[in-house]
């Protein structure tokens, strides 16, 4: 079941937000998808809430996880400038013979060049007579408007897939915990020189050699060096003193034509005191990843879940950056 009204135009085909990085080419263009799991309709079922972004429009779409997560029940909005109607209402659709809500309230939202609002906003989904998800600031309208209580069971947030374009360095803002502050995120590739012995009577050679460089708030914690014969692996940095998993495939940066994007995963690892809290997890550590295997086939399925990943030692988060090379 899906909503007809306004389709954005990055959003694949018109029919469902895409979950294939494929399918996002465009430079100009950036999509954010936050996925939450929270109980709908007496099942623990997975929230997708993505906003995308282009020259001319923002997008909205929330999808919920429908029967044994087969089918997904979306509602898509479109925020052009000339449709002011669009930026505020409601959907409604039946998931397990419950209705489930979406209400949003675009109409004073502050993007400030971004692709998600940062005030001035709310989007809340209602089922059974309770906000089970509510996003933005206007928390006090929302309640107002649906006219329900708040859920006792807080939603989790799971996963954030981000798309983003540039040439050689990339860049967003991100949290490693729901509570947490922001951490600007930066990763650029560049070009090494290294200069060969000297043969016989000729000159020395200069040669170009790729390295990769990962900072967090401006802070240098990752230099990659001999960047075509290390293009898949993973590291742990700290930020704040907590551990941070972080994982790499940038193959089709080095070796593929055209635009290619690279993916990196950045992954918490919980402390020792919130691990006792955690059963034991059955899937191999992701230490054991194959180097000579993309790194988006380990991870399971493409659509932001981490039920593919290993929970053991690590949070439910993981950030999934798509950095797509522009030349």
């Amino acid at each position: 079941m899906q909503d007809t009204v306004g389709i954005p135009a990055c959003f694949s085909s018109g029919e469902k937000p895409s979950d294939d990085p494929a399918a996002v080419t465009r430079p100009g263009q950036s999509v954010f998808m936050s996925v939450y799991r929270t109980k709908i309709a007496d099942q623990c079922r997975l929230i997708t809430v993505t906003w995308c972004k282009n020259l001319l429009l923002h997008g909205l779409s929330v999808s919920v996880e429908g029967p044994e997560g087969e089918s997904q029940y979306t509602c898509k909005v479109e925020l052009k400038p000339w449709y002011f109607w669009r930026k505020q209402g409601s959907k409604r659709f039946i998931v397990n013979g419950k209705a489930v809500d979406i209400f949003w309230d675009l109409k004073a939202a502050k993007f400030n060049g971004e692709t998600e609002p940062s005030s001035e906003y709310y989007v809340a989904v209602v089922c059974d007579e309770e906000v089970v998800l509510l996003l933005g600031d206007l928390k006090k309208e929302a309640y107002r408007k649906t006219g329900c209580r708040p859920a006792l069971i807080d939603p989790i947030l799971v996963s954030r897939k981000e798309h983003i374009f540039g040439r050689r360095k990339f860049s967003t803002r991100a949290k490693f915990h729901e509570k947490g502050r922001f951490h600007e995120i930066s990763i650029e590739c560049k070009n090494r020189s290294t200069t060969s012995r000297k043969v016989s009577h000729v000159n020395s050679l200069v040669e170009v050699e790729p390295e990769m460089e990962i900072s967090v708030d401006g802070h240098l914690v990752l230099n990659v060096k001999n960047l075509q014969w290390k293009f898949r692996g993973n590291e742990s940095i700290h930020v704040n003193k907590t551990r941070v998993e972080v994982y790499w495939d940038v193959h089709d940066w080095l070796f593929s034509p055209g635009l290619r994007h690279a993916l990196f995963i950045f992954k918490p690892v919980l402390s020792s005191t919130s691990l006792s809290s955690l059963s034991t997890a059955s899937s191999p550590p992701l230490s054991s990843f194959s180097p000579s295997t993309p790194l988006s086939s380990q991870t399971g399925s493409s659509s932001g879940s981490l039920e593919g990943l290993n929970l053991g030692g690590s949070s439910e988060f993981s950030l999934f950056l798509y950095a797509w090379k522009v030349e």
